[in-house]
């Protein structure tokens, strides 16, 4: 099963809402950063280049949950920086379940063993650990050695009181068809994962590498043929069918921004959290003062090589709903 029942009901009725109220534009997920610090200078991140004064804030526990509160949302994805380091991210979390909110830890996993205690299983709660390949294309991703064994080892540990745990992992140029699939078939068949999130490195201007992010081009050529031995309909991915046929090019979308807005220190944040075009104070300020239409391939030149799953999920989500034969497919894949 790639997404849980529970999710999967409670998202479809969320639609449905926004439907019979004639929303045009809502969020489906908010990345939330509740701070930039982190204990990684990975080569292809562009968070972690603020001023010292701003990587030591710590955004406060009610300003976390009342961005979530206000916008409505039904997933949340927290990241940062390392939401670890946040001395209240336990809090914050406890508080987002309690609304219940299905909550996406995301983590280097450094500290995730010495932080687990602080943490309960839930069906609303999930690790979602970066894994960026198997050990040493990994820990030349992240800069550091030793963090890939740290990671598998604090996976092992969740799995085992009970965790849901889930991974992120983005491709380069490094990348090819079989590293793909070595490290999706480790992370599925040996970690044994709930879920995995996949996705095009996007061109972080201020990365410290900038030679290696993929293009439009080569990024449907690595999909397309890393997936062509059928392996993609046994993979726990978490993903829509559409937007996995996006990334192989079967299908072209256009970008909505909107559907996972971005909630940091500095507000919410234009059009996405890969780009920083200014920022609102409120949610509806976000929705109804940006320009979304300026936004995507072919609008925007920033967004030339961008495939991103914060653009392009969400259009493959409400694609799929308005489909029978693409709704057939989503809940067959399960």
């Amino acid at each position: 099963m790639s997404v849980p029942l529970r999710q999967s009901a409670r998202v479809g009725a969320y639609l449905l809402e926004q439907k019979l109220r004639r929303r045009e534009k809502f969020p489906l997920l908010v990345e939330l950063e509740p701070l930039f610090q982190c204990n990684l200078e990975c080569a292809g991140c562009g968070k972690i280049q603020h001023a010292d004064h701003v990587l030591r804030r710590r955004m406060p526990v009610e300003q976390a949950v009342g961005a979530i509160e206000e916008c409505g949302a039904p997933m949340v994805s927290i990241a940062g920086g390392e939401p670890l380091i946040h001395p209240e991210i336990d809090e914050i979390v406890r508080q987002l379940l309690a609304r219940k909110k299905f909550v996406y830890l995301c983590t280097n996993a450094l500290l995730m063993e010495r932080k687990m205690e602080r943490f309960t299983p839930s069906p609303y709660f999930a690790w979602a650990v970066h894994l960026d390949g198997l050990r040493e294309r990994h820990d030349a991703s992240v800069c550091r050695d030793g963090v890939f064994d740290k990671a598998v080892a604090a996976i092992h540990a969740a799995k085992q009181r009970g965790f849901r745990v889930t991974t992120n992992t983005t491709f380069f140029t490094h990348d090819s068809p079989d590293t793909v699939r070595r490290v999706l078939d480790f992370l599925n068949d040996e970690l044994e994962v709930d879920q995995m999130m996949i996705s095009p490195a996007y061109a972080y201007e201020k990365a410290p590498d900038q030679e290696h992010f993929l293009g439009v081009r080569q990024t449907r050529e690595l999909f397309r043929a890393a997936f062509a031995d059928g392996r993609r309909q046994r993979w726990r991915l978490n993903h829509s069918p559409l937007f996995l046929d996006f990334l192989e090019g079967k299908v072209d979308l256009q970008c909505t921004a909107w559907g996972i807005p971005s909630y940091s220190l500095f507000g919410w944040q234009r059009p996405c959290y890969l780009m920083a075009d200014g920022y609102a104070k409120t949610y509806r300020e976000l929705i109804d003062t940006t320009d979304w239409e300026a936004y995507g391939r072919g609008r925007d030149p920033r967004c030339d090589n961008c495939m991103a799953h914060c653009g392009y999920e969400p259009t493959a989500v409400l694609a799929t709903t308005r489909s029978v034969k693409q709704s057939l497919r989503a809940v067959l894949q399960r």
